[in-house]
């Protein structure tokens, strides 16, 4: 079967390595980077290809001689790379996050008869599949809360943070407004707000705040109270604030000295070379997700906690590893045919299958990321979740 994953950068080079490994898979990948291409130099059995994915056109010539194909270029990219794909009639799976609404390419992709699966990561993805597979087993769901982050383990001042994927994505998540759930309508606040500290066992204590990172649960589950946050360690909400409310994340050119620039052209011009991920430097990811209701007559509380390390062993990064496992392993479940769609499919549709849910946990848990459940049965009203993780 033949394979093809558009983007070679931080987490498409490793779910490259990690598809060639699978017996009956002819892998390619293509970047218009050499420097990206070049990380897969070792493996000779990966085809790689230096092209510009920019080009819809050329997206479509590219694809057309594959059966499937993963998308994982950076977020302004994708919905138009992800529709080319689509015309092109192939099925896809995409973890690009693209800001535009993926139902959108839903008619399209029934009318092409295409299986089309975004959002396809650790969150969003893996969290919209596991909210999903609860709201199934429950008769009613109250509360949905999800926090995650993408951090280096070694804090080095000023930021403490480097960039796990796309840096210009990183930037997107702290200027997009987020979109929660609050008594069953839909609210949009400011990134970066509502801050609260939560302490995990394995990552100390981190600071979260409202992200647009619920996407399609918005539309698809039929919950009151959710809300995304994203973590980050203690401060670095403050530095990040300074430079959105003084202008420095800004795509409109501003004049200096007769040159018209952008100010977001500079800070990313600054910042990325101070957030770029180094050889050897390792990172963390923690995800916990909460998901709450009833279930004959029991309040009940399902938990579900990521935390994964850079391994090794294989020099693979941990956000990789979470994020592109996950999209690998609903290339497999295409693959064999478990999961057969057509249309848009964002995770939590996935999650109607429970075969096909255990299938994508038990794949990851083979490559050491493991997500550990728990369920409680609440004997009194509910509290607020903030104050019980």
């Amino acid at each position: 079967m033949r394979i093809i994953i558009l983007g070679a950068g931080l987490v498409g080079g490793p779910m490259a390595i990690d598809l060639v490994k699978e017996k009956g898979f002819d892998v390619s990948v293509v970047d218009i980077s050499k420097e990206s291409l070049d990380n897969l130099k070792n493996y000779k059995s990966i085809r790689c290809i230096c092209d510009d994915l920019s080009q819809p056109a050329r997206v479509k010539e590219l694809v057309s001689d594959q059966d499937l194909v993963l998308c994982a270029v950076p977020g302004h990219m994708g919905f138009r790379t992800v529709r080319a794909v689509i015309e092109a009639g192939k099925d896809v799976v995409d973890i690009s996050f693209f800001s535009e609404n993926p139902f959108d390419l839903d008619e399209l992709a029934r009318e092409k008869g295409v299986t089309a699966i975004c959002d396809m990561g650790v969150a969003p993805g893996m969290s919209n599949l596991l909210v999903g597979y609860v709201c199934e087993m429950l008769d009613r769901t109250d509360k949905v809360r999800i926090y995650v982050g993408g951090l280096p383990k070694v804090r080095e001042w000023p930021w403490e943070y480097k960039a796990v994927f796309s840096p210009i994505d990183v930037i997107e998540e702290y200027t997009r407004p987020a979109r929660l759930v609050e008594d069953g309508k839909v609210v949009i606040k400011p990134a970066l707000s509502e801050s609260e500290l939560i302490h995990f066992p394995d990552a100390g204590t981190l600071e979260a705040f409202n992200s647009d990172g619920l996407r399609t649960l918005i539309y698809t589950i039929n919950a009151p109270d959710m809300a995304e946050k994203t973590l980050r360690y203690k401060g670095h909400i403050e530095k990040i604030a300074v430079l959105r409310d003084t202008g420095f994340f800004s795509s409109d050119k501003i004049d200096i000295n007769g040159t018209r620039i952008s100010p977001l052209d500079l800070t990313a011009k600054l910042l990325f070379p101070k957030w770029k991920m180094k050889k050897g430097d390792e990172d963390i990811t923690v995800l916990k997700i909460i998901t709450e209701g009833m279930k004959n007559g029991k309040t009940l509380r399902y938990i579900y906690d990521l935390y994964d390390e850079y391994d090794r062993h294989t020099g693979i990064h941990s956000m990789a590893r979470t994020t592109g496992y996950t999209a690998t392993m609903a290339i497999r479940m295409l693959a064999k045919g478990m999961y057969k769609q057509k249309g848009f499919s964002p995770p939590e549709y996935i999650s109607k299958d429970e075969g096909c849910v255990r299938f994508i946990i038990n794949g990851l848990k083979e490559r050491g990321v493991i997500y550990k459940e728990s369920v409680i049965e609440l004997k009194i009203k509910s509290e607020n979740i903030k104050n019980t993780v």
